[in-house]
Order: structure tokens, then C-alpha cells, then sequence
């Protein structure tokens, strides 16, 4: 059993320390007045279920760009999910893989380029050659972690956005830290985990922040409440633990390490959920239909569930009949009308 799981009672012990470097008089800035409590908006009134876009739109418009981004607000989505790295020059930006090479023209690592070199990047001639002229240039398409903020604050309604932040990462907490910081500067509150949209306030952006990596939640427990953090889970497969090597020199000789250490990290954000540690539990739609019984009981112990990634209306339908709140699609328009009950 992991450590987490044996120490059940004791997991105040693992908080940390506010993240260093990090200026903590900014979190004493007044909370904005009566900010929106979430499931309120007119738009989530009548859903089964919150949808947040899985990289924007992504099944219509290339992940993790401006366009898929607008087009998911443009169709109603009730967030965004991003998932951030750091460049080499310390910049959150909005990319899955550690590497460019699958959704770009470039190569190399996130981490190893900096923010200059990854704005000549092409991403999105990879899945759409031209793009709607409406949504911004091609120039325009990289996203930094503040670019995304700037669009949503302007987007003139309320929205959501479940960050999640990658690891391994290189730079370990330091991504963690970066992240806050760009948050506080748009104004980001800590204790409703809200950034005031609009001219006058009238609207929220509500964070949440994800991982798969237990250490990254524990280390931003004592900024963030529970319930704005959320473990992501998955079941570790063999095709999982192979592409985890495919960087790793002797591969075959460190594989059993490398399963062992997967699972061990899958019991960790298990028992995160179980102790109450985070509010949200984030499994894959392949874990919620593996684990039925403990996702049942998760929801039935006052968990948020977050299932991803929801592309076909009739998974969409089962999860509900389970109880899950929130669904994450590369479709939002489509799994809008699944979760929305017709007149």
C-alpha cells in the first residue's frame, strides 16, 4: 500500500508550505463582492451535466489553439480544459505532449524551447490548413496560459477553466509556481478560486487545477480548497507504461520500476479522493467503466466526478444515470444537447 493510503489519518502532515518565491501578500487582496456560486448562470440551469471543453474544440479545430478555444465558448461550453508546460524561459504554455513534434512543424521539448522560438511555430496546418479567418491568424494560434485568461476574461459570460498542470516536468514545482503567479496578476482570489470578468465584475472565470501527479495537488492544498482541486486517475495498461519509456534508456531493464511506480502514483490520487483531500475526482470514461462500484461510492461521499474524454452521447447518457457532474469532450455542441433535457 502507498504511503498515502497507509497514512490516512495523518495527511495534514503532507501539506506544504506556501510555493516559494511566490509573493504571498497578493492573497490579501479583497475578495470580489458576492461572486457567482457555481452552478448558478442561467446557461448551467436545466443541464444534467457541466461540459468543459477537452483542449477547446478539439475534434473540429487543432488542441490547444485560439480557434479551438473561441469555437468551444462560441458553442455554449460551460469551461475549458488546458493542459500547461513550461518553456525553457520560465512560460506557461498550453500543450499536452512534452514535445512538439505531434501537433506542430517543429521538434524538441516544451521545456527546451523558448516562448519566442515556439510563436514561429505551425500548429495547426497538422489538423486544419486554414483556418476560419474569424478566429485569429496563424501566428496567433500558440496560446500562453495568460493568453487563454485574456480570452475568457472578454468572453462576457461566465466560464470555467480546469487547468491541468503536466508532469514529469523538469522544472518540478516551479510550474506549479508560475501558474499562481500568472494568476494573481489577473486578479485570481484564492479563497473562491475566482478571477471578476466584465466591466464592472459581473462575470467569473472559476479555476480548478488538475494533475495526475499527487505532489503537484498536495503542493497547491495550502492555496487552493479542496474542492478546486481534482485528481485525475487512469488505469495503468501496458500501452500506457510502454509510452512512458519510449525516452528512457534500457527501457526493458527499467520497465517493471516504471509500471510499479505508475501504479503506485495511481493508489496515491486514489486515496486523495477517499480522504477528502481533493473534491474532485477526474477519471477517464475507460476507469469509470472498469470501477464502477468506487466511482458510485466516490459520488455517493459528496466527490465532484470529472470524467473524460465524453465524445458519444450515449457514454454521456450512462454517466449520468451514475451521477457524474461534469463531462470533458473534443465535441462541447454535441455533448451540450446530450446533457440538456429537450422541452
Amino acid at each position: 500500500m502507498s504511503e498515502l493510503a497507509q497514512n490516512r489519518d495523518s495527511a495534514g502532515s503532507l501539506r506544504l508550505a506556501p510555493p516559494v518565491g511566490l509573493d504571498t501578500t497578493m492573497l490579501c487582496a479583497p475578495s470580489p463582492a458576492d461572486p457567482p456560486a457555481l452552478g448558478e448562470t442561467a446557461a448551467h440551469r436545466g443541464r444534467r451535466a457541466r461540459v468543459f471543453a477537452h483542449r477547446g474544440a478539439a475534434g473540429l479545430f487543432p488542441e490547444h489553439t485560439r480557434a479551438a478555444y473561441r469555437r468551444a465558448i462560441e458553442e455554449g461550453a460551460d469551461g475549458l480544459e488546458i493542459d500547461l508546460h513550461l518553456t525553457s524561459d520560465g512560460e506557461p504554455v498550453c500543450f499536452h505532449d512534452a514535445t512538439v513534434d505531434r501537433t506542430s512543424n517543429g521538434t524538441g521539448s516544451v521545456a527546451e524551447l523558448n516562448l519566442a522560438h515556439m510563436r514561429t511555430l505551425d500548429v495547426t496546418s497538422w489538423k486544419t490548413p486554414k483556418l476560419p479567418g474569424d478566429y485569429g491568424a496563424a501566428h496567433e494560434q500558440l496560446m500562453t496560459f495568460a493568453d487563454v485568461l485574456e480570452l475568457m476574461i472578454d468572453a462576457g459570460r461566465d466560464l470555467e477553466l480546469a487547468v491541468e498542470l503536466k508532469h514529469p516536468s523538469p522544472f518540478g514545482d516551479l510550474l506549479e509556481t508560475k501558474v499562481l503567479r500568472t494568476l494573481l496578476r489577473f486578479g485570481w482570489d484564492p479563497e473562491t478560486s475566482v478571477i471578476p470578468a466584465g466591466e464592472s465584475g459581473q462575470h467569473a472565470v472559476t479555476v480548478s487545477f488538475m494533475s495526475f501527479y499527487p505532489g503537484s495537488l498536495l503542493y497547491l492544498a495550502d492555496m487552493v480548497a479542496p474542492d478546486k482541486l481534482c485528481a485525475l486517475v487512469s488505469s495503468v495498461t501496458e500501452a500506457q507504461v510502454q509510452k512512458r519509456l519510449e525516452r528512457m534508456p534500457l527501457a526493458m531493464a527499467v520497465r517493471p520500476v516504471v509500471a510499479a511506480v505508475m501504479r503506485g502514483t495511481l493508489r496515491d490520487s486514489e486515496a486523495l479522493i477517499w480522504n477528502g483531500r481533493v473534491g474532485i475526482a477526474g477519471p477517464g470514461l475507460a476507469y469509470v467503466k472498469e470501477h464502477r462500484a468506487e466511482v458510485k461510492a466516490w459520488v455517493a461521499r459528496g466527490s465532484r466526478l470529472r470524467v473524460w474524454t465524453v465524445d458519444d452521447p450515449q457514454d454521456a447518457g450512462l454517466l449520468i444515470d451514475i451521477g457524474v457532474q461534469e463531462i470533458t469532450t473534443n465535441y462541447p455542441a454535441r455533448l451540450l444537447q446530450a446533457v440538456t433535457p429537450s422541452d
